[in-house]
């Protein structure tokens, strides 16, 4: 992957930042760097030689990114990862451009920005070599993004049917369901846990996610599913008909505590190169719930989870992992299935009812 020459693009009206991007880049002579102004000057440019990597703003003049993103990814799919201040100001734009089809979104801070992206220079040039192994895929066309993007409100969204959660007290779970995701996840989570019925068994979720992210993103999937959806904090019961994702930059634990499962929060070091992880997430699991778990690994970049996976089937868990024709990037699914701790590979539309059967037979 080192040895591949990319073209990246860097669309963003700030001189400063297109300097400052283009100085940190080309630290890698692998890379050839042009930048852009504006998404007109970028279309243009994208004409005439078209890039690997888009490294894209989302706050520009004429137009806004979002519509930019939009754009691309239904005309002409093209990797982008987002580097915005939008992002860090407000997360429900952030988990748009997700939604949109972003492959990473990096939250730019507001003052001090050159100083940032030269601090984050080698993870800025990791991702931008692993979203330009990303398999984008072309996207419906659907209504315009609200002109003032600073300002815009994600459109709401309809509530789930037959959601009568306010009339019942969720239950103890009798099993876990833990589910790790990175690149692509946020689609295929939803997708999960849309399929989820009321009383579905606890479920517990790591997202490679920002801080902050996590919580808009819980948001986001909660009025659309029958099941609560929430960002995990300390203490909280893992119980039927509920979903706890674990916070950006922290750790998630399964702990038992009586007749009950309940989740830990941690900071510590990263492991493997994320806080949170799946592997700290699903070695948990494995040794809190053991057979009476189900480890489901999904789309996403590098290793995460492969290793807790396989202490998951280790330890009498059923494991699950999403094909590679619906991964938009089939690495963490990959690699848990090379080292022998997948039960089964499912595509992502088969993958809820695989869940809930092997719940069913967990109980048994």
């Amino acid at each position: 992957m080192g040895s591949r020459v990319l073209s990246v693009l860097v669309v963003d009206d700030s001189a400063v930042v297109r300097q400052a991007a283009t100085a940190i880049l080309s630290q890698d002579p692998g890379m050839v760097v042009t930048v852009a102004a504006d998404p007109y000057i970028a279309l243009d440019k994208m004409g005439r030689s078209r890039p690997d990597v888009i490294l894209l703003d989302l706050e520009m003049p004429r137009m806004d990114g979002l519509t930019f993103l939009r754009k691309i990814m239904t005309e002409d799919p093209i990797p982008v990862v987002v580097c915005s201040g939008l992002a860090a100001r407000g997360t429900a734009t952030a988990i748009r451009a997700l939604e949109e089809g972003a492959v990473e979104v990096i939250a730019k801070p507001q003052l001090g920005v050159r100083d940032f992206l030269h601090d984050s220079a080698a993870t800025l040039i990791e991702v931008i070599r692993e979203a330009a192994e990303v398999r984008v895929r072309r996207r419906e066309v659907a209504a315009p993004v609200p002109r003032h993007t600073a300002d815009a409100v994600l459109p709401p969204v309809p509530s789930a049917p037959h959601r009568r959660r306010s009339d019942r007290r969720p239950g103890q779970t009798d099993v876990v369901i833990a589910i790790g995701a990175s690149t692509g996840g946020t689609e295929a989570l939803r997708t999960i846990l849309t399929a989820m019925p009321e009383d579905a068994p606890g479920i517990v979720i790591v997202q490679h996610m920002p801080e902050r992210f996590t919580a808009a993103f819980a948001q986001r999937l909660d009025p659309l599913c029958r099941i609560e959806v929430k960002e995990a904090a300390a203490g909280d019961r893992v119980q039927q008909g509920r979903a706890l994702i674990a916070p950006g930059n922290r750790h998630l634990m399964v702990r038992r505590h009586g007749p009950h499962y309940e989740v830990e929060l941690a900071d510590g070091p990263l492991v493997s190169r994320h806080r949170p992880s799946v592997d700290v997430l699903f070695r948990s699991v494995a040794q809190s719930v053991g057979a009476h778990a189900i480890g489901v690994i999904l789309t996403g970049m590098g290793d995460d989870g492969a290793t807790g996976l396989l202490e998951m089937k280790r330890a009498g868990a059923t494991t699950l992992a999403q094909d590679e024709r619906t991964s938009v990037v089939f690495g963490m699914p990959k690699e848990a299935i090379e080292r022998g701790a997948v039960d089964r590979v499912l595509g992502l539309q088969n993958m809820a009812a695989a869940i809930l059967s092997s719940a069913g037979s967990s109980t048994r």
